[in-house]
């Protein structure tokens, strides 16, 4: 005798989060369009007081599957226990936090946004979804969405669905994408000032084998700055701070480069206040 649907879907993905458990992956189930369970009425509203207040992740004491990535866990006794038996029942789907996993996903939601990442971010691992990628860096960082079109960062504090272990390897997270969810810092006004020398050399060790890769990375900021449909003032700063974190301690930027730079930004409608202004917070940011 077959077993019924909802036991198979539910003896799968119960099976699931136990093996993921035990590789140090906190899980969770996911309902239909990949949302979390709701509450259950002792924690309605958040009326407990979260788990707690919604700061660390980790089982409910009412025993329940409650306050979405919260709930995450590696305990399999509360991962098959009866208060999560309802929840693994009527489950769609598996999520894990990754932050408690210690890794950062760039959820990457359709072609154009994979096309950047391809062209902007370094190579990391990589896990086919419904309309994109998601690629996953070994690190952690503050989650955020819509950080540009079509890329959401999935971290500390989220969750993302389990779509398997995916390809290739997971490197470090890197600055390009900790500098996606940097807002600018408010700066004093000042009047504008020419960067006549940009940069010096820091002593670090130069990561362009050829001018080739730095004209390179210049040409992406540029086209990302050009392509920016909404943002453009905090486009044109993580640009900036991207360029930097790359770039930015060997000495090798010149005046020709910034001002490729600042006039790509300037074509989007920013002032040299501006631009002088973002570039030098971003240098700020960075310690240089």
């Amino acid at each position: 005798m077959t077993q019924p649907t909802d036991l198979r879907r539910d003896s799968r993905h119960l099976g699931t989060a136990l093996h993921l458990a035990t590789e140090g992956v906190p899980v969770l189930p996911l309902r239909r369009g990949k949302l979390p369970f709701g509450n259950c009425p002792d924690c309605t509203r958040n009326a407990c007081g979260g788990r707690p207040n919604m700061k660390v992740a980790g089982p409910c004491q009412c025993g329940a599957p409650c306050h979405a990535w919260a709930a995450a866990t590696t305990d399999p006794d509360v991962i098959a226990s009866p208060g999560w038996a309802l929840a693994w029942r009527h489950a769609a789907a598996v999520a894990y936090h990754p932050g408690g996993a210690g890794v950062t996903v760039v959820d990457l939601d359709d072609p154009a946004a994979v096309q950047w990442a391809r062209t902007t971010l370094p190579a990391a691992r990589t896990v086919s979804t419904t309309r994109g990628e998601h690629w996953i860096y070994r690190g952690t960082m503050p989650s955020a969405n819509a950080v540009r079109p079509g890329v959401d960062i999935k971290s500390l504090a989220a969750y993302a669905r389990w779509l398997g272990h995916g390809m290739g390897a997971t490197v470090s997270l890197p600055d390009s994408v900790r500098a996606l969810v940097v807002k600018e810092p408010t700066a004093p006004r000042r009047a504008p000032q020419s960067l006549s020398t940009p940069l010096r050399s820091y002593g670090g060790e130069c990561p362009h084998r050829t001018p080739t890769y730095l004209d390179r990375g210049v040409s992406m900021a540029v086209q990302r700055i050009t392509e920016a449909r909404s943002a453009v003032h905090a486009t044109v700063y993580r640009t900036f701070l991207a360029v930097l974190s790359t770039h930015g301690r060997c000495g090798c930027l010149t005046d020709t480069h910034v001002a490729r730079l600042f006039t790509a930004a300037q074509a989007k409608g920013e002032s040299p206040r501006h631009c002088t202004d973002a570039w030098a917070n971003a240098l700020t940011t960075l310690g240089l």
